[in-house]
């Protein structure tokens, strides 16, 4: 049995709710490297091939903030799996496509589905797990989803390599493998309840568990509709921003290698440095937070101060890689205590998940407008140098965060709680 810090759940109930995290943020990802071999071989304009991309992210917004609403319903059930079957039925239709318009509509499908799938990847979690155990599981959340991106993203550039340019979609068929232990998501407690008398046991593990909590964040004052719209307001505005800032590495520094007369293969391997420390730290989250304490989210603004930094005052390769590394660790970080706090913005765990879904959908919106942003103020200004702008745009931005964190790290979005760092007392009998 694994321990939730409620109820404690079995093993494979634990990986039915872990293993929807493995497809999340896989949308997108086989076509964006093979981009220049898809105008050639479907013989696509510049912007058909954009927007297998790009739409992708945009439909995913909505989708999200619909998951979240319907994930208040009672039987959460059909919908996973629904989209699980979207999301897998769309990587098969993938190998059988034969035109641009084809790979567009699967692209927009799969964009609902994952849509669907993403507030529940980390709902499922929150609504199961408490206190320290939800820190920790979504810690796992995040390494496990980035950590498909890794494993993903060199699966594609191997594959593109060879004869059949359909064979980079099979990544998506990661989806089956959630499709199959959705089978024990009814033992997920609380996911299909519908008797007064299995409500009432659950609401009595709450209670227990909150007893156990006893911390600050543990006290929701919620407005209309059960959710503190100060602290979600303000976990958004965190999430775009570190998103916002973090992703001009993937977004910009092919470019930049390029305008300096490097190998291509560097922006590559700066890239690859980068998720791989976006996703160590979720493996490992209790201990970084043990570490940095109360500090925690200054840290990581520090560090993404000086990772950003290094690619605007130091054009050389060793300061990219070191650059992308620290970004990446203080993102690494940050991610999944954003997704930990949006617990504590609801009175009612039926919302959990819609609470996560307004968190969430910073970071897709993020990764979705960042590139016009970059683009409209570059030609508002004339900017020449677009690429090395969108670095120094971003260092600003987390210079501006940092300073917010020194006045204001007592606050919801920037406090830790005591007891994710401190071991409790215990007091003997005199």
């Amino acid at each position: 049995m694994v321990k939730t810090g409620k109820v404690p759940v079995t093993m494979m109930t634990y990986l039915a709710i872990m293993s929807i995290s493995l497809i999340v943020n896989l949308p997108g990802l086989a076509v964006a490297p093979m981009e220049g071999k898809l105008k050639e071989i479907l013989h696509a304009p510049e912007l058909e091939v954009q927007l297998l991309t790009t739409l992708p992210n945009f439909i995913i917004i909505p989708f999200v903030l619909l998951s979240g609403k319907l994930s208040e319903a009672k039987h959460k059930i059909p919908i996973i799996v629904g989209a699980l079957i979207l999301y897998s039925g769309c990587a098969i239709w993938y190998l059988f496509a034969g035109d641009m318009t084809s790979l567009i509509i699967i692209s927009c499908l799969l964009g609902c589905g994952a849509g669907l799938l993403i507030p529940f990847s980390t709902g499922l979690i929150a609504e199961t797990f408490a206190g320290k155990y939800r820190m920790k599981q979504m810690g796992w959340q995040s390494g496990i989803s980035n950590s498909t991106v890794v494993i993903a993203t060199f699966a594609v550039g191997w594959l593109i390599q060879g004869r059949n340019w359909h064979l980079p979609f099979v990544v998506y068929l990661a989806a089956l493998i959630p499709l199959f232990f959705s089978l024990w998501l009814k033992n997920v407690p609380g996911i299909s309840t519908s008797s007064r008398q299995e409500q009432k046991e659950l609401q009595e593990d709450k209670d227990s568990a909150s007893s156990m909590e006893k911390t600050p964040e543990s006290t929701v004052k919620a407005g209309p509709g059960g959710f503190n719209i100060g602290r979600i307001w303000g976990l958004i505005g965190v999430y775009f921003l570190v998103t916002f800032t973090s992703i001009a590495i993937t977004n910009y520094s092919s470019q930049l290698t390029v305008q300096y007369g490097w190998p291509s293969n560097i922006a590559g391997d700066v890239t690859s440095v980068f998720f791989l420390l976006v996703l160590i730290p979720g493996y490992v989250l209790s201990w970084f937070v043990k570490r940095l304490k109360g500090g925690t989210f200054l840290w990581t603004a520090l560090m993404l101060v000086v990772g950003l930094g290094l690619f605007v005052f130091f054009p050389y390769k060793w300061a990219m890689f070191v650059g992308a590394g620290l970004t990446g660790l203080g993102y690494g970080i940050c991610q999944p205590m954003l997704y930990d706090k949006a617990s504590y913005t609801v009175d009612n765990p039926e919302k959990l998940t819609m609470a996560l879904a307004f968190v969430l959908t910073a970071n897709y919106l993020a990764i979705a407008i960042e590139p016009f942003i970059i683009s409209g103020i570059s030609g508002l200004f004339h900017i020449k140098n677009e690429n090395l702008f969108a670095f120094i745009l971003s260092f600003g931005l987390v210079i501006a965060y940092t300073i917010v964190i020194l006045f204001t790290r007592k606050s919801f979005a920037f406090s830790v709680d005591k007891s994710y760092y401190e071991e409790p007392s215990s007091s003997n009998p005199s």
